[in-house]
């Protein structure tokens, strides 16, 4: 892990780690208030993407684990850690459902290629290549959402 002279909090990977757990929430938040002619459709995509960030969510703590770092557990942490931002339970058009997905999987994308390249410089190339599946998972969620954003 690229992270052994900072704490937790400055740690891309624990960042990773924050994020997944504050978006799985905000996923899910999304996944039952968007409302719209595309319901079905971005409701059904939501479920998609947070079961993604859940299998990403489980394998990063054991990640964290196998180098020999304990994971952060606590709400708090993630949300003081977390680069993503919560949004209000309140309905949300299609089409604001789909820009938020967006500029959060943009986010994450970015903090995946930083934990990839840092990780590929240490020599953990077992991290790398775990990143670098995320990276195409990223890179067709974002043709995907570029699409749907299309009017």
């Amino acid at each position: 892990m690229h992270c052994e002279n900072q704490n937790r909090a400055g740690c891309p990977v624990m960042i990773y780690l924050a994020n997944l757990a504050v978006w799985n929430v905000k996923l899910h938040n999304l996944h039952w208030n968007v409302v719209g002619g595309s319901f079905v459709q971005v409701h059904e995509y939501t479920e998609q993407v947070y079961d993604e960030v859940m299998d990403q969510f489980d394998a990063i703590g054991e990640a964290v684990r196998m180098r020999g770092k304990l994971a952060p557990v606590r709400l708090a942490e993630y949300l003081e850690m977390a680069t993503l931002e919560e949004v209000d339970s309140v309905e949300r058009q299609a089409s604001e459902v789909v820009a938020l997905l967006k500029a959060d999987m943009e986010k994450m994308n970015t903090l995946a290629q930083e934990i990839r390249d840092g990780a590929d410089k240490m020599g953990d190339y077992l991290l790398a290549a775990q990143f670098e599946g995320y990276l195409a998972w990223y890179a067709k969620q974002l043709w995907f959402l570029d699409a749907m954003s299309k009017r």
